[in-house]
């Protein structure tokens, strides 16, 4: 994993470079360009790209960051500064969406004829041509690296085709009918940027605040664990993530009350190997459920505990039940909903327990839906 680490801070780092070197070239042929022919949007345009390349080289420093070993003082590594900087790169965006704003309403209010030639028009078309292949690039290499900030520039870089195509047609028709559009292509430019850093910043905190696993990862996490004879099911997964690609999760299986404990310290040591092996996750911790092989009658309450809790709509799933005969116990644990309140939930599901085995003593554990 560790190479594999090395690996995708290179791809990273070698895109980031062909973005900022194709950003600043664009960006200076249209500032040139814009204020050779007094033209605000071609201007704005030209900003827009050089904070398209500022943002490559945060991205770059980010990925050096992140990559470094973990140490005492951060045991976990150092991956969630790719956060970190994926908010720098979201602020620089919104300063030159603001900053982009002020100057087309400047614009508009005291309006400056633009002087437009055959060469702003040939630099604009090859700018479009230019951002379409680098936006289709740079996406590319950030799916196959999963870094949320490549595949981020890539759709910007996208956008930024669409925006340098609305400053040619302005262009065109200014240079046609003589009807100045450029200040308000302008306004237009702004309102793309500053969506655009809005949503870096929506999607950077949602990342930074824990978000929802990746449903293919824990869909591949419990499959490999399932795959093991003696488990009879998997619950409770809760991945922690601690940067892009760095994993660390903890899970519940089910197990027949028969096993050793030998067995099943052989068992989750194999689970865990195979698990980090094929997807790259740490499985810090294995509980165990276990469940009554011998007892029919125990089989008997389960199905009906199973048919009095899925009545409701809230309750997702059960599982881990265990019923002790001897010592008149029933535990089991239920998944809730986030729709529901879960003391109601409890209040509810204890009191329909009770009524049906009430010489039990029942102890229920609510779990969030925390994963699929």
């Amino acid at each position: 994993m560790e190479a594999s680490a090395l690996k995708r801070e290179k791809i990273i780092i070698r895109t980031s470079i062909t973005g900022i070197l194709t950003n600043v070239l664009l960006a200076t042929f249209k500032l040139v360009t814009g204020l050779i022919a007094n033209s605000i949007a071609v201007v704005l345009d030209g900003v827009n790209n050089y904070s398209d390349a500022l943002s490559s080289v945060i991205t770059i420093i980010g990925a050096k960051l992140a990559g470094r070993k973990p140490d005492r003082k951060h045991p976990l590594g150092h991956g969630r500064i790719e956060y970190l900087s994926s908010m720098i790169v979201s602020a620089i965006v919104l300063y030159a969406g603001i900053t982009s704003l002020v100057e087309s309403v400047k614009k508009i209010i005291h309006p400056e004829e633009p002087e437009y030639s055959v060469l702003t028009l040939v630099i604009l078309a090859v700018a479009i041509v230019v951002k379409l292949a680098l936006g289709r690039y740079v996406k590319k290499q950030g799916e196959k690296v999963h870094s949320g900030a490549l595949i981020a520039s890539g759709s910007d870089a996208s956008f930024d085709a669409i925006l340098s195509a609305s400053v040619l047609v302005s262009a065109v028709i200014f240079m046609v009918f003589h009807i100045s559009l450029e200040a308000w292509v302008g306004v237009v430019i702004s309102a793309f940027i500053l969506k655009a850093g809005v949503e870096m910043i929506r999607d950077t905190l949602s990342e930074i605040l824990g978000q929802r696993a990746d449903p293919e990862t824990t869909r591949s996490v419990r499959d490999l664990i399932n795959s093991e004879p003696e488990i009879r099911g998997t619950y409770d997964l809760i991945l922690h993530n601690y940067g892009p690609d760095r994993n660390y999760g903890s899970v519940h299986v089910e197990l027949p009350d028969t096993m050793t404990v030998e067995e099943v310290d052989r068992l989750t040591r194999r689970v865990e190997m195979k698990v980090y092996r094929e997807t790259g996750v740490i499985l810090t911790g294995v509980g165990v459920y276990s469940y009554n092989t011998g007892n029919s009658e125990a089989a008997q309450m389960r199905n009906r505990v199973q048919e009095t809790v899925m009545r409701h709509d809230w309750a997702l799933q059960l599982h881990g039940f265990y019923a002790d005969i001897e010592a008149k116990t029933i535990r089991f644990d239920v998944v809730l909903s986030f729709d529901v309140d879960q003391k109601e939930a409890m209040d509810t599901l204890y009191a329909e327990i009770r009524a049906i085995y009430p010489d039990y003593e029942i102890q229920i554990v609510p779990d969030v839906d925390i994963s699929d």
